[in-house]
């Protein structure tokens, strides 16, 4: 079902869908939503509709799933993604003929459609799945040469093991939250000035956005075992939208020797709907030529890349936006199934609904760089956005928007956003 373009009638559904959308029956995405008179449950969405597939299930509309109807219910997607790939690939074929235009079960239904198809406006998002343990890595070359730059020698700016081995840290999970979560600047110690011999304590001066993309797994390896590049994407749900958000002063004072700390964890994003990877699958592209060429355990055949557009806004408090860069998922050096690979060869176990990211995404040309890190050079060149104002890194107020879609052959498949407005720091 995956490969089936826009035109094709199998793909074309009787729900409506406005024209640009993220959502239309090609996507089918999952997610955890509730509403005012009920609590949370699993839903897809096709345009402006949530579809709540509960309610569904509970009709008997998905009984050739194999999955049992209390699996859709409940504050999180774990129970259902623990069906495995192919309880989920079954799942959206389901949807997909449902909402075909010439499948009456569900259109002719009334009163089970009205109760089913919710306005996107009445459902309140959750996080879709209960993160047990977060990765984050380190992959785009462009974005680690950049950082190397800032604070290495140019020449260096790369580490010796960089294009050796996907590098990443272990992050933490409880601060994870969902799109329109606002994050508060967090506190904690940095250099005032760069030739300062000791530090203050105080709220970030230097608040940072990171593009990035994660993605969700299935139920992995046991503990000793390791996952191959080649079995690597059975283990992917799909993808999320992810904003890692980080106070670059505080982390620039601490990460040595051990790595992100407090600059990291007090808050990350990430968008409420998962894109399924068949959904994705007709959006493969090559990835970049690894040189030098990589160990056995890394190496890959095939295209294990995907084409997906990336862009970030700030958004001031008069409403106002300006896009501020936009980027591209292909950009990354290592590829999803090499992060996986990498991460489970020494034996670590990856366990249903665990949260792995790219890291952040920058292009080859400065208004795609990831970060405003980057994006001002440390701060040396600020950005102007719509009222005139600048911004070296975030202010108080601003709210980081970022957005994701792949499109090819007239089929459009998007991420909706992922959003944070920032509140000031705790007196």
């Amino acid at each position: 079902m995956s490969n089936l373009t826009a035109n094709d009638p199998r793909w074309t559904s009787w729900a409506e869908v406005p024209a640009g959308s993220d959502f239309p029956v090609q996507n089918l995405p999952l997610g955890i939503f509730s509403t005012v008179d009920a609590g949370p449950r699993a839903a897809s969405r096709i345009g402006d509709l949530v579809l709540d597939l509960a309610l569904v299930a509970e009709a008997g509309l998905l009984t050739g799933t194999g999955i049992d109807t209390h699996h859709f219910r409940g504050g999180s997607l774990n129970a259902l993604l623990g069906t495995g790939r192919q309880g989920i690939r079954a799942l959206r074929e389901r949807l997909s003929v449902l909402l075909r235009s010439d499948e009456a079960v569900l259109r002719d239904d009334t009163p089970l459609r009205s109760k089913a198809m919710i306005p996107i406006d009445r459902a309140v998002m959750h996080l879709p799945v209960q993160v047990g343990d977060y990765t984050d890595f380190y992959s785009s070359r462009q974005h680690a040469y950049n950082v190397g730059c800032m604070f290495r020698d140019p020449k260096n700016a790369l580490m010796p093991n960089w294009t050796h081995l996907p590098v990443g840290y272990h992050g933490r999970s409880s601060s994870i939250v969902v799109s329109g979560t606002p994050v508060r600047r967090p506190m904690g110690q940095y250099k005032p000035t760069p030739d300062a011999t000791a530090p203050v304590f105080g709220a970030t001066r230097q608040l940072d956005m990171e593009l990035e993309v994660a993605f969700i797994t299935f139920s992995g390896n046991a503990l000793g075992d390791r996952i191959p590049t080649a079995e690597a994407e059975e283990y992917i749900v799909g993808l999320v939208l992810f904003n890692d958000w980080s106070a670059r002063d505080i982390q620039a004072w601490e990460y040595v020797p051990l790595g992100p700390f407090l600059g990291k964890n007090f808050c990350s994003s990430a968008s409420p709907w998962i894109v399924l990877l068949d959904a994705l699958e007709p959006f493969r592209v090559s990835g970049p030529r690894q040189d030098p060429p990589v160990l056995p355990y890394l190496q890959q055949q095939g295209d294990h890349h995907f084409d997906i557009a990336l862009e970030a806004s700030i958004a001031t408090g008069d409403g106002g936006e300006t896009t501020i860069c936009r980027s591209n998922f292909k950009h990354l050096y290592w590829s999803m199934a090499q992060q996986l690979a990498h991460h489970t060869v020494n034996g670590c176990n990856v366990r249903c609904g665990d949260l792995m990211a790219s890291g952040t995404i920058s292009g080859d040309s400065p208004d795609s760089y990831g970060s405003l890190l980057e994006l001002t050079w440390k701060g040396t060149g600020p950005l102007k956005v719509h009222d005139g104002s600048e911004r070296k890194f975030l202010e108080d107020g601003d709210t980081l928007i970022m957005r994701g879609h792949a499109e090819k052959d007239g089929v459009r498949i998007g991420f909706g956003e992922v959003r944070g407005e920032v509140l000031p720091a705790m007196p």
